[in-house]
């Protein structure tokens, strides 16, 4: 069932197998997984159906920079799906080598292997409705699939690898009907948890308890609880949860809210391949069964470890949107109506906050006037694969009319105990601490992408057709000009063997809480070149069969509700 949570007796105590607190894809995931195996779960999200603008404003806080990082309530949805309400779809999974420990990115290794997560992998894959987990253009498109580029061959650069994309899937209406058909399930919206209450000793969780906006007040006292809250809020609510651990819980070693990490991303350089334009698949292909998909180029694994280079990755992309001088109509269109946007993207077409003057404008107007016929089509071919469609157009692609590109890069960055997230001074509507945002990138996050680059660079002028070159005075610029690029939140509660550098364990439950445990990206260790939601999908299905062992037998078949004395 699902209930407003306003409807639940001011003081009751609700009891069940489960209690996964935030319905985003991580806790969606886990509540399907565990109802499918017999066990009782009350899930619990602040939000509703719709954007609520009093719920979405308890995530607002402050960033330690502006132009690093997004203000808290931004590229985040405190709803009912959370942010898969607004994400692109995007689905890859991590790599092998993501998992290793290497020596030249600190504090990497995962406690849990990539074959330990391969298992969930195609369920994710299902979950997020982007066909079978198959992410090689041979295997997805056929083997006689053209090539990225036609006659380049390089060991050290693969072109084989692909990312996938979601309807985009919003896993909240998605899955609304089979949550609330579930026997075993009962999910209650606008349901605010607001601390996390543990038992004298500090080994296990005695309650939740639960706050909504209209004043309802009451608690739930379940065998086991999960935060399923995003990145941010994860360290939000261990930090903010202090009347038996003072530090917070599971932060003995001040871990907790450490090691924030993002990706490193932008568009850098110019791409010349030489011959027709028929030799380059820059755009999206289609796999047999309908899905949307598109190569990258990445350094191979061998490579990494030879060279001592963080995982990244580089799509074709056309010139940057901001500049006029492409002469291109559709880009020149898209700047223009940037102010009807979204925030998520439309961040990325004022340049990194830089002012465009009276002189630009007139060049961007000019470009749609002289490039109609493009233009017409372009708004055609939105309408009906993107606005119109179920399964949705990813993003922007325009016409190869040079065969010359900028790469798109996408790169993981070294974890820093220094980027973290912390509790400010103020306090939201119901009396929680807001965050305060302090996202730090490494100068060697910066050379490991021009290193990067120049593998690229050699590669493509060995194989004779192509070029590639890029202004190294820039580099940092080009590649920081969004900050924390994507509303990516990874690592802030990481998962680890050692309580002292990490806050939970293999199985992702809070090293000195035995049953308190965290689905998503804020136990990721690094944050590998790929956007994280089929991942943390994954990871949220290999809990569930965790929990599930750990648990037995079903304790109840339904969720029960108690009077508090």
């Amino acid at each position: 069932m699902i209930a407003n949570a306003d409807t639940v007796p001011h003081g009751a105590c609700l009891e069940a197998d489960v209690c996964v607190i935030g319905a985003g894809p991580a806790g969606i995931a886990l509540t399907l997984d565990l109802a499918k195996r017999g066990f009782s779960v009350l899930l619990l999200e602040s939000g509703f159906m719709e954007e609520d603008r009093k719920t979405q404003a308890l995530y607002e806080g402050e960033v330690a920079d502006a132009l690093m990082h997004s203000p808290p309530d931004k590229y985040r949805q405190r709803r009912f799906g959370g942010s898969s309400a607004i994400w692109g779809g995007r689905c890859m999974p991590f790599d092998p080598i993501d998992f290793e420990t290497r020596d030249h990115v600190p504090h990497s290794g995962w406690p849990i292997s990539y074959d330990d997560l391969l298992p969930y992998y195609p369920e994710a894959n299902a979950l997020s409705e982007a066909g079978r987990f198959s992410y090689l253009a041979e295997d997805a498109l056929g083997s006689d699939a053209p090539p990225l580029i036609r006659g380049f061959d390089s060991q050290r650069i693969l072109t084989n690898g692909l990312e996938r994309f979601s309807c985009p899937t919003h896993f909240g209406t998605r899955y609304a009907r089979q949550l609330r058909l579930a026997p075993t399930v009962r999910v209650l919206m606008g349901a605010n948890c607001t601390g996390i209450r543990l038992e004298a000793q500090g080994n296990a969780v005695r309650s939740v308890e639960v706050t909504t906006l209209k004043g309802t007040r009451f608690s739930a006292a379940c065998r086991t609880t999960v935060l399923a809250v995003g990145g941010l809020e994860t360290a939000r609510l261990l930090l903010a949860s202090r009347d038996v651990a003072p530090a917070g819980i599971g932060n003995f070693h001040d871990v907790v809210g450490r090691y924030y990490m993002c990706h490193i991303a932008g568009n850098v350089g110019r791409l010349t391949v030489d011959g027709a334009t028929q030799l380059v698949r820059h755009g999206y292909e289609v796999t047999p069964e309908g899905i949307y998909c598109r190569r990258r180029l990445a350094v191979a694994p061998e490579e990494q470890r030879r060279l001592g280079l963080s995982n990244a990755v580089a799509r074709l992309h056309f010139p940057r949107i901001t500049d006029p001088a492409h002469r291109n109509g559709v880009l020149s269109g898209l700047f223009l109506a940037r102010r009807l946007i979204s925030y998520e993207y439309a961040k990325r077409l004022k340049d990194g906050n830089k002012s465009t003057n009276a002189a630009d404008y007139a060049r961007h107007l000019l470009n749609i006037a002289t490039d109609p016929v493009d233009t017409t089509a372009f708004l055609g071919h939105w309408l009906r694969h993107r606005t119109l469609a179920e399964r949705k157009f990813p993003s922007v692609i325009l016409r190869n009319r040079t065969n010359r590109f900028s790469l798109e890069m996408h790169g993981e960055q070294i974890p820093l105990a220094e980027s973290r997230v912390t509790l400010s001074d103020k306090v939201d509507a119901l009396g929680m601490p807001q965050l305060r945002v302090d996202w730090r990138y490494s100068p060697t996050d910066i050379d490991s992408i021009r290193r990067t680059l120049d593998v690229m660079a050699q590669e493509f002028a060995q194989s004779g057709v192509a070029r590639f070159e890029y202004d190294e005075p820039t580099l940092e610029r080009d590649l920081t000009r969004f900050g924390a690029y994507g509303g990516h939140h990874i690592g802030t509660a990481r998962m680890g063997s050692d309580p002292r550098s990490s806050v939970v364990d293999a199985e992702c439950q809070v090293h000195s809480v035995n049953n308190l445990f965290v689905a998503g990206s804020a136990v990721f260790p690094t944050s590998s070149q790929a956007n994280p939601t089929l991942t943390l999908v994954a990871l949220a299905l290999r809990l569930g069969h965790s929990l599930s062992k750990r648990l037995g037998q079903p304790g109840a078949t339904a969720i029960e509700e108690k009077l508090a004395a």
